[in-house]
Parts: structure tokens; C-alpha cells; sequence
């Protein structure tokens, strides 16, 4: 049995992961790289296997980073199931569409600029169309199912605590087990489950995105929400919160709703204009068996039995709704989507507010480089929203500790309460420092083996025996060092023909290389 890491390895995106035995051949995540250039031009690329030999796809959960390429791999040839927790599927049937959208914008926006300079064009990963398909092989599996998705792989999912629906994947095969974590969840973070403890297994494929770091407490959270509500309508604006629209915009509205529930801030209008975050918050509707015992019991005194069923919570479905908002100088509360204020309605309500020193901005998440969201938090004193030069004179605050992902502690937490992993760990998802620094921690407190596979590099389970060390390097860099390689073996066999056999085989091989 071989494991084949295709992506977060080193990086904390593009969760891929192939087993591959003598007869068949799975994927656990199929997701999509994003961050760094070298990692996102991955994307485009070829996959490193044959689509068509793939039997089956096992998803942790519905981030794009998990399966964001899932619709490419049917594109190129898979005609296997996808299996996945309901809650997983019902997310991804928006996640998926509005991936292919974004993809088909972008694309359009770069081929009007490649037309006038006479380059070539260029066509998206996928489009709505290869979506559709492939939604259709989703297979929805209740926690703690056990099924067979062929004659060698038995699987059953168990609860992540990450986001609606996330899993732990178990997997056994050939009288083995290997258990994916997926993205594990916080210990006590509010609305979600916390992740399902795993009693014991062969081997053990462990996130660590924050495995040297640690969250706040989320009283602490909710003592800060507090705080910025009050303030702004003592100063008599708008508070305006980027949200992403699966999981954070949930928490939030939910952190509000029980701060008005008990008093601690007024009830005021709290304003959902994301037509994505609308649809994945009917989704969190649907699911309530994924909330934790406190949301449990809040949702028991709620007439409509709905936790995002309230008087103050309006949905902003259409642009004409959304414009509205624009027209409210003070008690509300705008929730919009792109968390990092890129794109979308919420540019709209930045530049209305943004402007204003009565009002605040609230970001819940991390804003990277380049994106509007990082300019306002770094401080600049004017950014430009649609073409015009709009002054910061808002006030701007932060609230961290609002990711879903466990830290340091609850993950060295969850891996203390395996009571026997046989044979090893290798510690996936997460920057190699995050890594390095899971890896020395869980050495110094455990006799388990520990592993940090690269990029790409093949390992046989039998034996732990390295069948291809992986790397990434420039796809040009790499064609060329290949290519250099093929030209010496033509000048050095072609002369003689009874070296033909040679030249052949270093066709081969040259064809094994390009493909990964």
C-alpha cells in the first residue's frame, strides 16, 4: 500500500492524498492550492495520476483547499463516487459553483486584457457545468457509518468540529488503519461540535496549521463584541464586519444573538448581504445536529426552532436590497462577504462607512497581503473602492482567535487521547515550522513516530520505504532539466542500434517524471 502526498505538504492548502494499492486506487480530499504563486500555478497543472484509475473520493470537509479541484478531476476523466457527511455535500453544492464562477470571472477579466495585447487565451480550471456533473457522484454518509466504497477501502466518518460537517476520516484496508484528521475544530468554540476522539489506529495523517501557536478564549471574544457594539452606537454609526461566508459569518451572528438574548447589547438589526453566506446559513439551519450542547439548548427555546430565524437577522438578498443598507447612517449591523474586503457587496458598505468616524470596521479573520482588507487594518489613510479615493476615518478594530482550526494545545489534546498508534504520524497541513514544532512536541511527550512528508513524495506503508521524493520546482525549470537529460541519452545511444532498447526505456521513464 502506497500514500502519495499531492498537496499540503509543507504548505497549509491543496489537501490531496491518494492510496494506492495493487488493485485500487482512492483520494482522500481533492483541493485546491491557494496562497503562494508557485503553489497556485499547481492548480493548472496536469494531475500527477490518471483521473480515470481513481476509484472513489473521500472528502474531510467542504473548504475549497479540500475540494476545490474536485470538478477538474471529473473533467479529466473520473467517474468514481465522492462520499462525504450530508452537511458536506449540502455545502459543497454552493462552495463548488461559486469556485467556478470566480474562476470563469477571472478568466474573462485576464482574456480581454490578452486580446488587446495579442496573447494567447486562456480557459478556466472548470466551469459550472463540470461542477454540476461531478455533484452528482456526491454520496452523503452519516457520522459513524461504516461502508465500503470498494472490495479493499472501508471507511467511516467521524466528527472534526472544524466546520459544519467536517470529518475524521477512518479508513481500513488489508487488516490496517489509517485515520485522516481533516481540519481539526477548537475545544469548546462556540455553535460547533468538538472534534471525536479516535481510540487508536495504524497510522495517522495529522493536521498542524497552528501547531506553534494559541487562540484566545472565546469569552474573550464575546467580552470584545461587547465592547465595539456598545462603543459604536454610543458614537451613533454602522458597525461593518468582512466576514467569510461559511462557518465565520455563522459564529458570528450567533455571538450576537446570544449577546442581545442575555442583555448584554441592545437588540439591534443585524444585516446579511451575501447571497453565499444567506445560502450557507440555511445550510447551518438544516443541520442542527452539528451544534454543541449549549446552542442545543438554546435552539429548544427558539418558536421557530431555528437558531438564524430571528426578528433583528435580515437577509439582503438582491443588489436592490443591498443598495438599501446604504442608506442607514447609525444601529446597524452589516455582515457582508469577502472576509479579507476584496470583493463583493461589502466593498459597497466600506465605501459608504468607511469614511465616517462615528462608524466601525471589525474584521474576524486574517487578512493577507495586497488585499483591501490588510491596507485599512495596516492603516492607510485613504484606499481606493471602485475607482474612487475614499478616507479611513472609521474606527477600525480586530478581534482574533476566530479560526476554526485547533491550536497547539487542543492538538497535542486530541493526540494524547489515542490510546495506541501502531506504527507512525505524519503531520500534514501546516508551514514547516508549524510542523517542525508539532513534530519535536508530540517526540518529547510520546513514543510515537513522527513524519513530515514533502510535496508529492510517494511512501510505502509496508516498509516505510521512500518510492519518490517529492519537490516543487518551476514547470519550465523542471522540462528543461528533463529535456537536457534526453538529449545526452539521444547522443549517446542513437549511434548504436543495439542500444535502442536503452533510448526506449529512458522514454519511459522521461514519461514517468512528466507525469509526477
Amino acid at each position: 500500500m502506497e500514500i502519495t502526498f499531492h498537496g499540503s505538504a509543507g504548505t497549509v492548502t491543496g489537501s490531496c492524498y491518494q492510496l494506492k494499492s495493487e488493485t485500487k486506487n482512492i483520494l482522500v480530499d481533492c483541493g485546491m492550492y491557494q496562497g503562494r504563486k508557485e503553489f497556485e500555478q499547481l492548480n493548472y497543472q496536469p494531475f500527477r495520476f490518471n483521473p480515470a484509475e481513481i476509484d472513489a473520493v473521500v472528502i474531510t470537509h467542504a473548504h475549497i483547499d479540500h475540494t476545490g479541484l474536485i470538478p477538474k478531476l471529473s473533467k479529466a476523466g473520473f467517474r468514481g463516487k465522492v462520499y462525504c457527511t450530508p452537511p458536506t455535500k449540502s455545502l459543497a453544492e454552493i462552495l463548488l459553483p461559486d469556485s467556478a464562477y470566480i474562476q470563469e470571472m477571472e478568466v474573462e477579466r485576464k482574456n480581454r486584457k490578452a486580446l488587446r495585447s495579442n496573447k494567447e487565451l486562456l480557459e478556466p480550471i472548470y466551469t459550472l457545468d463540470d461542477v454540476e456533473r461531478v455533484l452528482q457522484s456526491f454520496i452523503p454518509v452519516k457520522y459513524g457509518k461504516e461502508i465500503n466504497i470498494n472490495s479493499e477501502f472501508k471507511v467511516i466518518f467521524r466528527d472534526a468540529g472544524h466546520i459544519l460537517g467536517s470529518s475524521i476520516v477512518e479508513i481500513f484496508f488489508n487488516g490496517k488503519k489509517i485515520v485522516f484528521s481533516g481540519d481539526l475544530g477548537r475545544h469548546n468554540q462556540p455553535l460547533i461540535t468538538d472534534p471525536e476522539y479516535i481510540k487508536d489506529t495504524d497510522y495517522l495523517v495529522m493536521e498542524s496549521t497552528y501547531g506553534n501557536r494559541f487562540h484566545i478564549q472565546p469569552e474573550s471574544k464575546k467580552d470584545q463584541f461587547a465592547r465595539i457594539v456598545k462603543k459604536t452606537i454610543r458614537k451613533g454609526g454602522n458597525l461593518i464586519i468582512p466576514s467569510f461566508a461559511v462557518e465565520r459569518t455563522q459564529e458570528v451572528i450567533y455571538i450576537l444573538k446570544t449577546l442581545m438574548d442575555s442583555g448584554e447589547i441592545p437588540k439591534l438589526d443585524i444585516y446579511l448581504d451575501s447571497p453565499l453566506a444567506i445560502k450557507a446559513t440555511e445550510i447551518f439551519s438544516k443541520y442542527p445536529c452539528g451544534y454543541d450542547e449549549i446552542a442545543q439548548e438554546m435552539l429548544s427555546k427558539e418558536e421557530d426552532n431555528d437558531l438564524f430565524k430571528f426578528e433583528n437577522l435580515k437577509f439582503s438578498l438582491t443588489a436592490e436590497e443591498s443598495q438599501k443598507l446604504n442608506s442607514i447612517r447609525k444601529n446597524a449591523i452589516i455582515i457582508s462577504a469577502s472576509g479579507m474586503a476584496n470583493a463583493g457587496r461589502i466593498k459597497h458598505h466600506l465605501k459608504h462607512n468607511l469614511w465616517r468616524p462615528e462608524s466601525t470596521v471589525l474584521f474576524v479573520g486574517y487578512q493577507a497581503e495586497g488585499t483591501l482588507g490588510r491596507r485599512i487594518l495596516d492603516g492607510n489613510k485613504t484606499v481606493r473602492i471602485h475607482g474612487e479615493e475614499i478616507s479611513v476615518k472609521a474606527e477600525i478594530e480586530i478581534i482574533e482567535g476566530f479560526s476554526g482550526h485547533a491550536d497547539q494545545k487542543d492538538l497535542m489534546n486530541w493526540i494524547s487521547n489515542f490510546e495506541e498508534i501502531r506504527e507512525c504520524i505524519f503531520l500534514v497541513h501546516g508551514d514547516d515550522d508549524s510542523r517542525e514544532n508539532m513534530k519535536n512536541l508530540i517526540e518529547e511527550t510520546t513514543n510515537y513516530k513522527v513524519i513530515l512528508p514533502d510535496l508529492f513524495e510517494i511512501i510505502d506503508l509496508t516498509n516505510f520505504e521512500i518510492r519518490y521524493k517529492g519537490e516543487v520546482i518551476e514547470p519550465d525549470k523542471k522540462l528543461n532539466e528533463i529535456l537536457e537529460g534526453f538529449n545526452s541519452k539521444l547522443s549517446d545511444y542513437l549511434k548504436d542500434p543495439e542500444k535502442v532498447k536503452i533510448v526506449n526505456d529512458y522514454l519511459k521513464e522521461l514519461k514517468d517524471k512528466l507525469v509526477g
